[in-house]
Order: structure tokens, then sequence, then C-alpha cells
């Protein structure tokens, strides 16, 4: 993967950030109305609500990408996301075929902040993933081992999966992608998120003694005895989403002890422990759905980054909704996309001079879409 960012020395952006974010807004939405239907601006569910507030379209990070690549007339797409986000939008919205008909060219996609990451998906490199693909055969048959990527990981990683019949999940379709991976092959090596694939898979009824997690840190098989890897079914990367991993058990036991009658509703890559303890366990359109369909009255508990959770409060005062965790943890890659970064961002694009444009290389975003295009057949 390559990554162009190209700076305009005659307006650095230090000045932006003496702006009032009320400026930044306006100056915001002027590019907004002068570039019309050219420009896109994704919003993930985490970003601020002062960057949502811009959004052409809210949502999760595949879902944003695809309603990207599928716009009309669009030349330009501003994710303000994290860094796999917008890879994912310049694999889907440049495909060879849609590059062809639109005359060669390609639409450009811009994270505004390049220090905008995911420390769940930099837990596996693709270097790391290409060593333990090598030391799991020195074990056991390769050939029968599907490896599943969270789509919280890296297009580098995509794309291993694409080259190795591998395929990509979301929170969403984790199972299904499951059960499609189980019905090609025994085994299933699923990076990077470990608490995903460990309750997707007990859910589907694998038990904790055919499940291994693989520390791509240890030399030593990943730290693990053979026999244990030849007795698995499901191998799990040793990562982990720094936000999800701060709700405890003991955090649902305060909630249930102070707030009467609530429920409580986790996002999957919570660890087993918690979802064990929550009434409710799922996705993020799947913890909005809960919500919004819920009577007046309901109270609820919610593990999830605290900007969905309290844009649920806001939006739901006939609830009573709380943040299931008394530490404050947010996706603080995902907080680093301000108004003023947008601001700056757009109006390079606006004139020729994108900044931190993501360019996928096109080897890797061949394979990246194999593997992606699996998902949309089981999805």
């Amino acid at each position: 993967m390559s990554t162009v960012a190209v700076v305009d020395p005659a307006s650095p952006f230090p000045a932006y950030r003496e702006l009032s974010d009320e400026s930044l807004s306006e100056r915001i939405d002027a590019v907004r109305r002068r570039m019309g239907e050219r420009l896109v601006i994704l919003g993930h569910h985490y970003q601020q609500d002062g960057v949502i507030a811009h959004a052409d379209f809210q949502g999760d990070s595949y879902q944003l990408s695809k309603s990207a690549a599928e716009r009309a007339g669009c030349e330009a797409i501003v994710f303000c996301g994290v860094h796999f986000m917008a890879e994912t939008a310049d694999i889907l919205a440049n495909r060879p075929e849609q590059v062809a008909a639109r005359g060669g060219r390609r639409v450009v996609v811009v994270l505004p902040d390049m220090a905008a990451g995911c420390s769940m998906a930099d837990m596996a490199g693709i270097e790391q993933v290409e060593d333990a693909w090598a030391d799991l055969g020195t074990v056991i048959d390769t050939s029968d081992v599907t490896p599943v990527t969270y789509i919280n990981s890296a297009a580098s990683l995509k794309a291993f999966c694409g080259r190795h019949g591998g395929i990509v999940c979301t929170s969403s379709n984790a199972r299904a992608v499951l059960d499609w991976a189980f019905a090609r092959s025994r085994r299933v090596l699923f990076f990077p998120d470990q608490h995903l694939g460990r309750n997707t898979a007990r859910m589907m009824g694998v038990p904790l003694d055919e499940m291994c997690v693989w520390n791509p840190h240890d030399p030593a098989l990943g730290g693990n005895a053979r026999g244990q890897l030849e007795k698995s079914r499901v191998i799990l990367w040793q990562g982990h989403c720094s936000v999800h991993a701060m709700f405890k058990p003991e955090h649902v036991d305060a909630m249930r002890a102070n707030l009467p009658g609530v429920k409580v509703l986790v996002h999957p890559e919570c660890s087993m422990e918690v979802v064990d303890k929550a009434d409710l366990v799922g996705s993020t359109s799947y913890i909005l759905k809960q919500v919004e369909a819920a009577s007046p009255g309901t109270t609820w508990a919610i593990g999830t980054e605290l900007h969905l959770v309290k844009r649920l409060e806001q939006n739901h005062p006939e609830q009573t909704i709380r943040f299931l965790s008394p530490v404050v943890c947010m996706c603080a890659t995902m907080y680093r996309i301000d108004l003023a970064h947008l601001c700056w961002s757009l109006e390079h694009l606006e004139r020729g001079k994108p900044v931190n444009v993501i360019r996928v290389d096109d080897e890797t975003a061949r394979w990246a879409l194999t593997a992606l295009e699996r998902m949309l057949k089981v999805s």
C-alpha cells in the first residue's frame, strides 16, 4: 500500500487551528456547496458530533465505503474515520471496471489526519501474519485452514486472505462468514480481533478447548504446543480493540446493582466474560436498531465507543442510556479528526492539491477486493 501525502506550504495546517468552530463549519459547508455531488464526506459512528454534522453518510466502515462507491458522479471521498477505512473506500470506489467506465479517472480518497489509525488493526502486520502462516504449516496442513480477517484490518491483510482462499468479515456477518469458512476447511485463522472470533465461534458451538490464541511476538508457534494447534479449529490472533477491552464484568455487575431493570447491550469486540453477562450482543448497527426500537422508559447500559453512546443518549431522551464503563474510553485515533483537519483537507482538495490521499497499490487492491467480494456473496 502506498499513501501520498501532499501539503501546500501556502496554507499550512496550523493556521486552521486558530479558526473558531463556527468559521471552520462555514468554510466546510462552502466547499460542499461548490463541489456538490462531486464530493462525498463519510463519517464513522465514532466521530465527534461536529464532524458527523458535515457527513453525507454516517455508519460503520464497510457500509460507508459501499455507499460512497455507489454514488454516481462522485470524484472525491473524504473519509472521517481511520486508515483502514479509507483503504477500503479506495478499493471499492476504484474497482478496475469502474475506473474504466470513468475513462481511467480514479476517485480520490482523502483521510483528513494521517495519524488516525486503529490500534487493533496495527496488532496484525502483514509480515507477522505471513510468518504465522508459515509456522502453522510446520504443524498442520494450511490448505485446510481458511484465513478470515475482520474488516478492521489493513488492506494487505485483506489481500492475504484473498490470495489464500480466505474472506473478510464484519461484526454483523461474522457468524455467516465462519459458516462459509467451515464449509470449506476444518480450521480458521481469525485476525486481528480475538474477542470477535472467540465470541462468534462459541455462539456456533465451538468449545474453548478447540480454540487457541496465536501470539505473534512468541517465536515458539505463537506460544502454543503442537498438540493444541492440531486440536484447534479456531486459531485466534492475539489482538483486541483498546476501547472495548476497557469494559469489565464488574462494570456489568455495578450497573445491574445501581439501575434496576437495566438491559446491558455490548459489542462483540468485548471480552467473553463481558459478553456472557450481557443481555444483548451485536454490531454497531445492531446496537442502534435495538435502541431505536425500544419502548420509552427502557434503561440501557451500552458497552461500545463513548461518542456513539452519548449520541444515542442525546437522540433518545425518552430512554435512560448509560455508558457501561465508569472510565472514559473513546477511540482516541478517531477523535483526532476534527473540524480543523476536515476543513484543511477539503480546501486543498477543492484547489486540486489534495492532502493525505490514500491509494492502495493495484496488486493489493485486486486480492483485497477478492476477499471482500467473497464476503458480499455470503452476506
